[in-house]
C-alpha cells in the first residue's frame, strides 16, 4: 500500500520530547506565588515536627488522669511565680524537686494559665521524656519549641526557610542540626514582631542527649531578650543545678521548700482520686475515709506515690481494701520494691520481668503489635487481650494507652536500673538489646514478602490501597529508622570503611549499563514488561523490567537515537534518529521493520498514536499497513503553519488531536485526521520545549524556557493553570497515568511533582547534578524516571519522592527517559546512536538498539508496550521489537533530521517530527503483521 502526503510546513525542527501522558484531570486550579509559599511553608514545618507538643502535653495529661485545677493553682499566687511573672530583670522560672512531686501536671497548669490570661501572648512548651527517642534530645527540644513558635506566628517560618532551602529536612537532622537550629531560634527571639513569649521546658533531667549544649543555651538567651520568658522544671541534679545557678535573671522555685503548699495540691489530689475509687468501686464512706486517711499520712507531697496506690486499689476487690492499705508502704522506691515482689510472687513473674527488661531497654515505647518481635511469649497467649492482662500484672511500672506501652514514669525506669537489675536483667541489659536485634531479624526474615499487602497488579491506585488488619507492615521499620538514627551519632571513630546502607525500604534496586554513549530516551512498554533505550551510540536497548536483563540491541540507525517509544500493544517500538530517519522495530525479535526516510533533518521526537496506527514526529504524522512492504515512503500528513522550529509533539489519548510545541513561544493543535491547526496557544514568553496531554484528552500541559509550567484545555484552547517554581527553563512535563500528578524537568537540576487537583507542588526531587532534560512517569503512576546532563536516570517512587534507581555507567548525558506503559520498561536516550531498554524491577539492560548511523533524538513505546519507536538524526525513524530488539521497520520519507516520534495511544499511527520542516504520519499497520 502506497503512502500519500495531504500537507507541509516550512520551517526547521529542534527540541525535546516528552512520551505519552493521560488520564483525568478532576479540578481546575490557579495557582499564585502565594500558595506555592504556603505549600512550602507547610512542607518546611511539616519536616521540623518531630511530635506536636500540644498533643503530647493532652496524651501526658490524660495518662495522668487528667488536670486537677487543684493540685496546682497554689503555684499562681505564689510570690516567686508573681516574681517572674511581672518583673522585667526575672525572666527565667525554673521549678525543681524530687521525682513524682508533680512538676510535669505543675507546668500544663501554668501554660493553661498563660493561655487564657493572654491572647496575643505566644506561649511554647516542650516535654521532655527519656523513655523516648523523639522526645530525649537537645534538638528535639528546638525543634518543638520553633514549631509551636512559627505555628503561632506564621511569619517567623522565614527563619526557618533560610535554612531549610538549602539543606531540606537534613537541616534538622544531620550532624550540624543543632547549631542550624539554635541560629533559627536565635534569629526568631531578636524578631521585633514576636511581642511577649513564654518558653516552657519541661523535664530537662530527662533530656538524655545534648543536655549541656541544652543547659547551656538557656543561660545565654534566658537573659538577653526582655520580652521572652522562660519556665523550666528539672530533678535536682548538681549537674543541671551548676549551670542554671550561674544565671543571674531567675527565680528558682524549690518544691521540698515548698512542702505546705505541695501537701494541700496533694490533699487535693487525693480527695479527688479518692472519689473516682468510690464511684467505681462503690466504697462506703469507712472505707473512703480509711483509703484517704492513708494516702495523706504516707504521700509525703509525691504525687506519683498516690497515684500507683490508687491504680493498684482499682483491682483490689471492696472487702479486701482496707486490709491492703496497709501493705502499701510510704516513698517511691518502697512501694516499687513492693511491687516487683508482688510480680515474683505470681505465676507469670518471668514473663512480667522479660517485658519490663524489654520496655527498659527499647529507644522508645512499643505497641502491642510489636511487643510479639521483642520477647518469646508462651503459646497460651493468643490475641491482644492476653498481651493487655500481662501489661496489667506490671500495672506499677507500666502504662497502656490505646495500643502503646509506657513505663509510668521516669522514676520506674530508675528503680529498675538502679535496684532491681539483677533480678529484670540476669544476663545483663546487652543481652537484652542481642535479644531483640535476634528476634527483629527473624521478624523480617518470616513477615517480609513480595507484594506483601496482597494488591496482585502493579497498577493498583495508592488511594485504593486498604492496610490490612493486622498490618504485617506495622510491627516492621525500614533502614532510617529512629533506631538506625540513635546508633548513627555513636558509629565508633576506629570504623574508617562503612558499609552501605540504604536509607530505608525503598532503596536502588539497579544501575543498568550497556551503552557507549550518552542515553537520550527511555521509556516503558505498555504492559511494563519492558524498558527501551536510545542512545548518542545509535542502538536502542530493550530490557527486561523484572529482571533488568537486556533482552535486545537494536542497531540501524547510523547516528544517535534521540527518542524511543513503544506502541499501545507494545510489539512495536519507534525509535528517532539524528540519521534524520524513524525506525520501527518489532519488540519481540528486535526486527526494523520499517525506517521512515522522509525527514530532511534529523529527528528529535517520535510517537505513536493511542491505536498505534499512526506515528508523528515534529514534521508530520505517518501512517502504514502490516501487509505492504513499501511502507514508509509516504506521509498521511504534514502540518504546517510554523514560523519557527518545532520542539515537541503529543498525541491525546483519543488520536483525534496531535499537540506541538514551537520555539516562537506557541502551542498549536491539530486535528489529525484533516491536518487542519484548531488552536494557536498562546502565554509564555520564550520557546515551548514540551507539550502532553492526559487520558482523557480535555487538557494538556506545556513546559518553556520561561521556567513556567502552563496547563491548557484541548477543546476551547484556554490556559486553566500557571504552575512557577522552577529557577531554569523547562525541558519536559508529563502528567502521570491516573492525572493526580503532573512532573516538570528544568535545567535548575530539579524534578518538581505538582498535585493536579490542588495545584500545590508536592516534591522538588533533588540528586542530580546537572541540568535534568526530560522526565516521564511509569504507566502504573508509582515511578517517576528523569534523564539528566550528569550521565544519570534517576528512578524515584512518587509516593515518597525516593530515589528508587540511579542507572549510569555511559559516560554521556542522559536526555530522555521514557517509561513503557506497564512500568517494566525504562527507554533511556544518551548522546549516542543507540537506545538501551532497562528492566525496572531489576535494573539490568535488557536490549541496545542499534541501527541508526547517527544520534537517536527520540523514542516511544507503542501502548502495549511490544513496540518501540526511534527518531534520529540519520533521518530516520525505526520501529523495534521491545522484546526482541530487533528493527521492524525503518520507514523513509525524512530529508533531514528526525528529532522526535510518539505512537498515539491505540498503537495504530507513529508520528515523527524532522527538520526538513514536515511531520509525517505514519500507519503502523503498513508496517507488520501482529502475532
Amino acid at each position: 500500500m502506497a503512502l500519500s502526503s495531504t500537507t507541509s510546513i516550512s520551517g526547521s525542527n529542534s527540541g525535546l520530547q516528552i512520551g505519552q501522558n493521560y488520564g483525568p484531570i478532576t479540578a481546575n486550579f490557579n495557582p499564585t506565588t502565594e500558595q506555592f509559599e504556603i505549600s512550602a511553608n507547610r512542607a518546611c514545618l511539616r519536616d521540623l515536627q518531630t511530635t506536636n507538643p500540644r498533643h503530647d502535653k493532652d496524651r501526658i495529661e490524660k495518662d495522668k488522669g487528667g488536670l486537677l485545677k487543684d493540685a496546682y493553682c497554689w503555684i499562681l499566687e505564689h510570690a516567686d511565680f508573681k516574681q517572674w511573672r511581672s518583673q522585667e530583670q526575672c525572666q527565667l522560672l525554673w521549678v525543681k524537686g524530687d521525682p513524682g512531686k508533680g512538676k510535669t501536671m505543675l507546668l500544663c497548669g501554668i501554660i493553661d494559665e498563660l493561655l487564657i490570661a493572654s491572647d496575643s501572648a505566644v506561649v511554647s512548651f516542650f516535654f521532655c521524656q527519656a523513655t523516648d527517642v523523639r522526645l530525649n534530645h537537645a534538638t528535639a527540644v528546638l525543634r518543638g519549641l520553633i514549631f509551636m513558635l512559627v505555628e503561632q506566628q506564621p511569619s517567623l517560618v522565614s527563619y526557618i526557610r533560610r535554612q531549610y532551602d538549602k539543606a531540606g529536612k537534613q537541616t534538622f537532622e544531620d550532624v550540624n542540626a543543632w547549631e542550624a537550629l539554635s541560629e533559627i531560634l536565635t534569629g526568631i527571639l531578636k524578631d521585633l514582631r514576636l511581642q511577649t513569649t513564654y518558653l516552657i521546658i519541661d523535664a530537662l533531667d530527662e533530656c538524655t542527649t545534648g543536655l549541656n549544649r541544652l543547659l547551656d543555651l538557656l543561660a545565654q538567651k534566658s537573659s538577653v531578650y526582655p520580652h521572652i520568658k522562660w519556665i523550666v522544671s528539672s530533678r535536682n541534679w548538681p549537674a543541671i543545678e551548676g549551670t542554671l545557678d550561674a544565671v543571674k535573671q531567675k527565680t528558682k522555685l524549690w518544691l521540698e521548700l515548698n512542702e505546705k503548699s505541695v501537701s494541700k495540691a496533694v490533699a487535693a489530689f487525693i480527695h479527688y482520686k479518692v472519689q473516682k475509687l468510690s464511684e467505681q468501686k462503690k466504697y462506703t464512706n469507712e472505707i473512703c475515709d480509711a483509703v484517704s486517711r492513708h494516702l495523706l499520712s504516707n504521700a509525703h507531697g509525691t504525687f506519683l506515690w498516690v497515684a500507683l496506690v490508687c491504680k493498684a486499689l482499682a483491682d483490689v476487690p471492696r472487702r479486701h481494701v482496707q486490709k491492703k492499705l496497709k501493705e502499701f508502704p510510704s516513698g517511691l522506691d518502697e512501694l516499687y520494691r513492693r511491687m516487683l515482689g508482688q510480680i515474683d510472687d505470681s505465676d507469670d513473674a518471668e514473663l512480667c520481668k522479660s517485658l519490663l527488661s524489654v520496655i527498659t531497654t527499647v529507644y522508645r515505647p512499643i505497641t502491642l503489635d510489636e511487643l510479639p518481635f521483642c520477647m518469646d511469649l508462651p503459646e497460651e497467649v493468643v490475641d491482644d487481650l492476653d498481651l493487655a492482662e500481662i501489661v496489667g500484672l506490671c500495672g506499677s511500672f507500666l502504662t497502656l494507652r490505646g495500643r502503646t506501652i509506657s513505663l509510668v514514669h521516669q522514676s520506674a525506669k530508675d528503680f529498675l536500673l538502679r535496684d532491681a537489675v539483677h533480678e529484670v536483667f540476669p544476663h545483663g541489659k546487652d543481652g537484652v538489646h542481642d535479644f531483640i536485634a535476634l528476634k527483629s531479624l527473624q521478624a523480617m526474615s518470616g513477615a517480609l514478602r513480595c507484594d506483601i499487602y496482597s494488591l496482585f497488579h502493579p497498577g493498583y491506585p495508592i488511594h485504593m490501597v486498604k492496610q490490612p488488619d493486622p498490618d504485617p507492615l506495622v510491627a516492621l521499620r525500614p533502614a532510617g529508622s529512629l533506631t538506625r538514627k540513635q546508633f548513627r551519632a555513636k558509629e565508633p571513630a576506629w570504623v574508617i570503611a562503612k558499609p552501605a546502607m540504604p536509607d530505608d525500604w525503598s532503596a536502588c534496586l539497579q544501575t543498568l549499563e550497556g551503552h557507549s554513549k550518552r542515553v537520550n530516551s527511555v521509556i516503558f512498554s505498555h504492559d511494563s514488561k519492558l524498558l527501551a533505550s536510545g542512545s548518542d551510540d545509535g542502538m536502542i536497548k530493550v530490557w527486561n523490567a523484572d529482571s533488568g536483563e537486556c533482552l535486545q540491541t537494536f542497531e540501524g540507525h547510523n547516528d544517535s537515537v534521540n527518542s524511543v517509544t513503544f506502541s499501545n500493544d507494545s510489539r512495536l517500538l519507534a525509535s528517532a534518529s539524528v540519521d534524520q530517519t524513524i525506525k520501527v522495530w518489532e519488540t519481540s525479535n528486535g526486527e526494523c521493520l520499517q525506517t521512515l526516510k522522509g525527514h530532511s533533518e534529523w529527528v528529535n521526537f517520535v510517537t505513536f498514536s493511542h491505536d498505534s496506527k499512526l506515528l508523528a514526529s515534529a514534521s508530520g504524522i505517518y501512517a502504514y499497513d502490516p501487509f505492504d512492504d513499501d511502507f514508509g515512503s509516504d506521509c498521511l500528513n504534514s502540518l504546517g503553519g510554523y514560523s519557527g522550529s518545532v520542539n515537541s509533539v503529543d498525541f491525546s489519548h483519543n488520536s483525534k488531536l496531535l499537540s506541538s510545541a514551537s520555539e516562537n513561544n506557541t502551542l498549536k493543535l491539530w486535528d489529525t485526521n484533516s491536518g487542519h491547526c484548531l488552536y494557536t496557544l498562546k502565554g509564555h514568553s520564550k520557546r515551548v520545549n514540551s507539550v502532553t496531554f492526559t487520558y482523557d484528552s480535555n487538557v494538556l500541559a506545556s513546559g518553556s524556557d520561561d521556567g513556567i509550567v502552563k496547563v491548557w484545555d484541548a477543546n476551547s484552547g484556554e490556559c486553566l493553570q500557571t504552575l512557577k517554581g522552577h529557577s531554569g527553563l523547562v525541558t519536559s512535563v508529563t502528567f502521570s497515568h491516573d492525572s493526580t500528578l503532573l512532573a516538570s524537568a528544568s535545567y535548575d537540576c530539579t524534578v518538581k511533582v505538582w498535585d493536579t487537583s490542588s495545584g500545590e507542588c508536592l516534591q522538588t526531587l533533588k540528586g542530580h547534578s546537572d541540568s535534568v532534560r526530560s522526565v516521564n512517569f511509569s504507566y502504573d503512576s508509582k515511578l517517576l524516571a528523569s534523564a539528566s546532563y550528569d550521565y544519570t536516570v534517576k528512578v524515584w517512587d512518587t509516593s515518597s519522592g525516593t530515589c528508587l534507581q540511579t542507572l549510569d555507567g555511559y559516560g554521556h548525558s542522559v536526555s530522555l527517559v521514557v517509561f513503557s506503559y506497564d512500568s517494566k520498561l525504562l527507554a533511556l536516550l544518551s548522546d549516542s546512536r543507540t537506545v538501551k531498554l532497562w528492566d525496572t524491577s531489576s535494573g539490568s539492560c535488557l536490549q541496545t538498539l542499534k541501527g541508526h548511523s547517527d544520534s537517536v533524538r527520540s523514542v516511544t513505546f507503542s501502548y502495549d508496550s511490544k513496540l518501540l519507536a526511534s527518531a534520529s538524526y540519520d533521518c530516520t525513524v525505526k520501529v523495534w521489537d521491545t522484546s526482541s530488539g530487533e528493527c521492524l521497520q525503518t520507514p523513509n520519507g525524512h530529508s533531514d533530521l528526525v528529532r522526535s516520534v510518539t505512537f498515539s495511544y491505540d498503537s495504530k499511527i507513529l508520528v515523527s517530527l524532522s527538520d526538513d520542516s514536515t511531520t509525517k504520519v505514519w500507519d503502523v499497520n503498513n508496517v507488520f503483521v501482529f502475532l
